[in-house]
């Protein structure tokens, strides 16, 4: 019983429960967008280009404002800022619906939604993560990491295979519909959470506050070390973008194969995460770290060369619990190691990196699959995020050196 008691600890706070069931609606219904989105995006063109566009045109406007947005997170409410962004979206998922119901044959109009919902989660994303710390004891943060990543997996795990099933059943329009739904749902949510914060950094606006996050990493080798291993790690080893091109042309499983194939990775983070909050690391925290990022990139390999559903979908499932044991790792390092009132604009700068290595990613991979094919472009990725392991444990000694992500 105290096992499981410890294992559950965060889950005892209220607004904690609220903010998660609020994320994991949100997340769900962002997750059955983008298998419409790709889908819709692949069946007008045929491109492979333009599934990494999908990616490129919502990491513009990210990465141009997310500083903006950690900001904010230190200077205004965090728990109205993140309202604000799952808004955001909300809207987005019903203008994505109305074009589809309009039945438009062009993509930039998709592309243009698209950005704005970039432009949301500039803002939503660095609140977010700032306002987990304010959520639980400090002693119990580890833990609520932990059960925020299963979560988020659990949604990620869902949206796919419902937004897969939905539009396999009907079309893209009640997908996005769905998925709208879902994400003023999770607004309601957060806005019921009782957490007042207020602002939490005390200077006047000015550059130097604002780009006080980047100073503050820069300045911290071992934060700036997990921050860049993920940006290549995940940048060179997403294959997550040409998902559609393996289902419809690969593996030959449709609709309804790619919303199992994305929600693979969600199924071994999820397991992954539950772990971890039953059993939180103890010692050696940054040699694990390293070697599940190693395990990502073979992981993606793997999955490259497979002609197999069933063996895609261990692969896609080993490279999501790889990945999910660095966040956990990441995030805990980020938050304890990261005063309240920078917490803001230091998980915007993560979120910068985020970004990159997803979105950015996306479109490296769908460029690299139209020069010289999906398979070539997976593998070569796979192969070059264990280069960048290697790599990095000799640039950043302090990685190795991590052994309690408690007291970094």
């Amino acid at each position: 019983m105290e096992f499981l008691e410890r294992g559950r600890a965060a889950l005892a706070f209220p607004d904690f429960r609220r903010y998660q069931v609020g994320r994991l609606c949100a997340i769900v219904g962002i997750q059955m967008q983008m298998v419409a989105v790709g889908w819709q995006v692949y069946a007008l063109t045929g491109r492979a280009f333009d599934l990494g566009l999908v990616g490129l045109v919502q990491f513009v406007p990210f990465t141009l404002l997310v500083t903006a947005g950690g900001h904010a997170a230190d200077r205004y409410d965090r728990r109205r800022v993140l309202m604000a962004g799952y808004f955001i979206q909300g809207l987005c998922s019903l203008a994505l619906a109305a074009l589809a119901i309009g039945n438009v044959q062009r993509v930039w109009p998709i592309y243009l939604v698209l950005a704005v919902l970039g432009a949301g989660r500039a803002f939503a994303s660095p609140a977010a993560s700032a306002l987990t710390p304010h959520l639980v004891p400090v002693e119990h943060f580890s833990n609520a990491i932990a059960w925020g990543s299963s979560a988020r997996q659990i949604a990620m795990l869902v949206g796919p295979a419902l937004g897969g099933l939905l539009y396999t059943a009907t079309n893209a329009s009640p997908v996005y519909l769905l998925a709208g739904l879902a994400s003023f749902l999770g607004a309601w949510l957060v806005l019921r959470m009782e957490v007042r914060l207020g602002r939490m950094e005390p200077k006047d606006l000015s550059w130097s506050t604002v780009l006080a996050g980047f100073a503050y990493v820069w300045e911290k080798r071992l934060l700036l070390g997990t921050f860049s291993l993920d940006l290549f790690a995940v940048l060179l080893g997403g294959a997550t973008a040409l998902l559609p091109v393996y289902a419809k042309d690969i593996l030959h499983v449709g609709p309804w194969g790619l919303g199992m194939l994305r929600s693979a990775p969600a199924v071994g983070a999820g397991l992954a995460a539950l772990w971890l909050a039953h059993r939180p690391l103890q010692r050696n925290a940054g040699k694990v770290m390293l070697g599940f990022v190693f395990l990502f990139g073979l992981a993606t390999v793997i999955f490259g060369v497979s002609r197999s559903l069933p063996l895609s979908l261990v692969a896609l499932a080993v490279l999501g619990g790889s990945d999910m044991v660095s966040v956990v790792i990441r995030l805990t390092l980020e938050q304890l190691g990261t005063p309240p009132q920078m917490r803001g604009r230091v998980s915007a700068v993560n979120m910068m990196f985020i970004g990159a290595s997803n979105e950015l990613g996306e479109f490296e991979s769908g460029a690299t699959a139209a020069l010289w094919g999906p398979v070539p472009a997976v593998v070569l990725g796979g192969v070059g995020t264990c280069l960048v392991v290697g790599l990095w444990a000799l640039l950043f000694p302090e990685l190795r050196e991590v052994d309690s992500v408690q007291s970094p």
